[in-house]
């Protein structure tokens, strides 16, 4: 893992999205945000990220769908998923494709970086 790990933030709600990112950089961290899945894809960051957090439900691709993306191209990297809904279903889905941290929103800032260090703790 690099010095200053890439974290790349993919969420459609542009105020939640630059949150996180405010965030995680007050934190020490490099951050990206990204509107859409599809936009993180094509942005190459794959290989630099450390982390992948993502909404479960936005247009497009879903957070769900980029997890088994990413695992379709061997990306070892850690995805945490964050949703406003609860339906069971969902959530099963979500912990079922693999995702290492499924989150509510909304949820507390500490919870979110209790969530991401210990992910990021595990990695090799």
């Amino acid at each position: 893992m690099p010095n200053d790990p890439l974290i790349s933030v993919i969420d459609d709600d542009g105020s939640l999205r630059r949150a996180l990112v405010a965030l995680l950089r007050s934190l020490g961290y490099e951050a990206s945000g990204h509107a859409s899945a599809e936009e993180f894809l094509a942005t190459g960051e794959i290989d630099r990220s450390a982390c992948v957090i993502t909404d479960i439900q936005m247009p497009g691709m879903s957070g769900i769908d980029l997890k088994i993306a990413l695992d379709e191209r061997d990306t070892r990297v850690p995805v945490i998923m964050i949703t406003a809904r609860s339906e069971e279903a969902l959530l099963a889905r979500a912990a079922a494709s693999g995702a290492a941290c499924v989150l509510q929103k909304p949820f507390p800032a500490d919870s979110f970086v209790e969530s991401l260090e210990r992910v990021l703790l595990a990695q090799p």
